[in-house]
């Protein structure tokens, strides 16, 4: 079968391009013949304000790409499109709205000479615009089916198209894994939230709750969706600044060992998610979760065994957590509990449900 993915991969970086890029490699180990469409400049600057590209690969980059699309060239999205026909399956990779003009314009010059299939990593974002609704349904229903990553996000897509929707579970995409820094870890007493910092994502909850313990540190890795003041002045209001380590900034792959390697958990106090490969992360280098019940969160730790979950929105519910997390043993048999996660059944069953 000769297959178009149309997405991010690299020089992008997070996961979104690591998806895209796993995904065609496992779809060509299967025989397919796999191109990525991918792009030259995938959004203005103003609409994604951290670091979009990075110059060392997350994996293995997919030889059989090309980068020609371009948000500021509309005729390259219509070309994109007449070079598809020939396809027997397109997939655009739909990481946010933005995408949705030039994937329309690939549609217009497809001209339905092929079957689209739209893999939604979110079908609207967290935080939502008055457009995205709007540009979701048009893209979805021009769509010949969709494909998500939980029974909740299927439901937000039926709501906006009639077009089938097939649900598959996220599968792992996780960076190669490097050897972690050695004499990293200190006695217990540091915690780690990683990835980029929205609104959504908690980071003002966690610092409420710490504010709760004695003698707990945090370190904060990854971009700041909106800049730093903020988070800043809410750590010296509780009077934090001692315990609480920025390293504002994108982690590159190979920096992410050291990084689990000096904490006792990852946190992850998500009021609201969809599917996320944070807490198979945390596992792959050995660190208990300490999660939200939110999204497929909750699928991925074992309560009491590899992790810990609270109730999502909650900075009481989140600081008895931390404190249950700090009780004497606790940290030493949750680390005992944690096992890579064996990406193979995912991703069969993934591909499975995308060429069904």
């Amino acid at each position: 079968m000769k297959i178009s993915i149309v997405g991010p991969t690299h020089p992008y970086k997070g996961g979104g391009a690591q998806h895209t890029t796993e995904l065609a490699h496992r779809l060509s180990a299967r025989g397919h013949d796999v191109v990525i469409e991918s792009w030259r400049a995938q959004y203005p600057a103003f609409l994604y304000p951290g670091q979009q590209t990075i110059d060392s690969p997350e994996g293995e980059p997919y030889p059989h790409t090309r980068r020609d699309l371009d948000w500021r060239r509309p005729d390259g999205w219509v070309r994109c499109g007449r070079r598809l026909r020939a396809a027997d399956l397109v997939v655009p990779a739909v990481l946010s709205p933005v995408q949705v003009p030039a994937y329309l314009g690939i549609l217009y010059g497809l001209r339905g000479r092929a079957p689209v299939i739209a893999l939604c990593h979110n079908v609207l974002p967290h935080e939502r615009k008055p457009y995205d609704v709007p540009l979701m349904r048009a893209l979805l229903r021009r769509a010949g089916g969709v494909l998500v990553h939980s029974e909740q996000q299927a439901g937000v897509a039926r709501e906006l198209t009639g077009t089938p929707v097939r649900v598959a579970a996220l599968p792992p995409h996780l960076p190669a894994r490097s050897p972690a820094a050695a004499g990293g870890r200190e006695p217990y007493g540091r915690l780690l939230f990683f990835g980029i910092v929205r609104p959504y994502k908690g980071l003002d909850l966690l610092l409420r709750a710490l504010a709760q313990l004695p003698d707990v540190g945090l370190t904060v890795a990854g971009e700041f969706w909106g800049g730093l003041e903020e988070t800043r002045a809410l750590v010296a209001e509780l009077g934090l600044t001692e315990r609480v380590e920025l390293r504002p900034g994108y982690v590159a792959a190979e920096d992410v060992p050291g990084l689990f390697a000096g904490v006792d958990a990852l946190v992850l106090p998500y009021r609201s998610a969809t599917a996320s490969q944070n807490v198979w992360l945390g596992h792959e280098h050995g660190v208990p979760v300490i999660a939200t019940r939110v999204g497929a969160l909750a699928d991925n730790v074992s309560d009491g065994v590899d992790g810990l979950l609270v109730e999502p929105d909650s900075v009481g519910a989140l600081a008895e957590a931390l404190k249950r997390f700090y009780e004497p043993g606790m940290p030493e048999r949750l680390r005992a509990g944690v096992r890579p996660v064996d990406p193979e059944p995912y991703w069969s069953a993934y591909l499975d449900t995308l060429l069904a």
